[in-house]
């Protein structure tokens, strides 16, 4: 693997764009690309928090080629409304790295009216992916990083069959395997449809890492209190960081499309994962639910 300096030659000035940047993985990986020279767009939530991870980074960094768009993947139209701020203000879009996440103890509905799990953590991220398909063709070579997780092997049968939970009982652990199992067939859907364009889509298993992720007090108590006795021995949020920025800066990775990777290589996900036809089943459901 190519240390961090061999991999500043490709990154440097390059226009990065990642979701959930202010906090755990999100954050670890704005930090280290803004290290190397790349132009981040940090896209949040949350304003104060962002606000406050931006600065972190720029202190500690002394790159001050850091901005924010803020929005929210549970709602479309503030999904819409982000992506326009962002095209007028940048011309480019090298690396679009979808790594926020969410888990919801109990059942919740987003702003469109989707099961909330997999609403934030895949269909927001198909319509910001879809919305910034050209701008990303327009800067090939690039490329497109969807986090997904060892989780996705832990899902419903079929997860279209009962997308909002609507015939049977809400699982919060099932319902995030399913959003990850749906980053996964978007990944692999999307890089047969990109190829020949110069822009790359790959998938990331981070490991089990120690972020606020755990702590979340909409979880039940006792996996609240699993994840505090556990924490120690889970992985710190600079090694969850070091696959999305390998891919995200290496030249090693250049071409590569269409792949899982777990610790910087190359993996094979699970038999449902690798289902053609419920990728291109997917697919045709997000153009709807989005209305692309």
């Amino acid at each position: 693997m190519m240390s961090a300096m061999e991999r500043e030659s490709w990154i440097k000035d390059k226009i990065c764009l990642i979701t959930g940047a202010n906090s755990g993985i999100g954050k670890q990986t704005a930090f280290e690309l803004n290290r190397m020279g790349a132009n981040v767009v940090m896209f949040c939530r949350n304003k104060q928090r962002a606000e406050n991870a931006m600065n972190d980074i720029k202190n500690e960094n002394g790159n001050t080629n850091i901005d924010l768009i803020i929005g929210d993947l549970a709602d479309l139209d503030s999904v819409r409304q982000a992506v326009s701020e962002f095209k007028n203000k940048y011309d480019k879009l090298h690396v679009l790295i979808n790594n926020a996440g969410s888990i919801n103890a109990k059942k919740q509905l987003t702003v469109d009216g989707f099961e909330k799990t997999w609403g934030t953590n895949y269909l927001g991220h198909f319509l910001l992916t879809m919305l910034l398909l050209e701008k990303l063709k327009a800067s090939a070579p690039s490329r497109i990083i969807i986090l997904s997780s060892i989780m996705h092997k832990y899902t419903s049968k079929n997860p279209l069959e009962d997308m909002n939970y609507e015939h049977k009982k809400y699982k919060h652990f099932e319902a995030y395997g399913n959003s990850k199992l749906m980053n996964l067939w978007f990944t692999y859907e999307l890089a047969r449809k990109l190829e020949g364009t110069g822009v790359t889509v790959n998938a990331v298993h981070p490991g089990i890492i120690r972020t606020r992720f755990g702590k979340n007090k909409d979880n039940p108590w006792w996996y609240r209190l699993i994840y505090t006795i556990g924490g120690p021995f889970l992985n710190s949020v600079a090694k969850g960081a070091r696959t999305p920025v390998y891919l995200a800066s290496s030249d090693e990775v250049s071409g590569i499309t269409g792949k899982y990777w777990v610790k910087s290589k190359q993996k094979k996900s699970s038999k449902l994962s690798r289902n053609i036809e419920l990728q291109k089943q997917l697919w045709e459901k997000s153009l709807e639910f989005t209305k692309n």
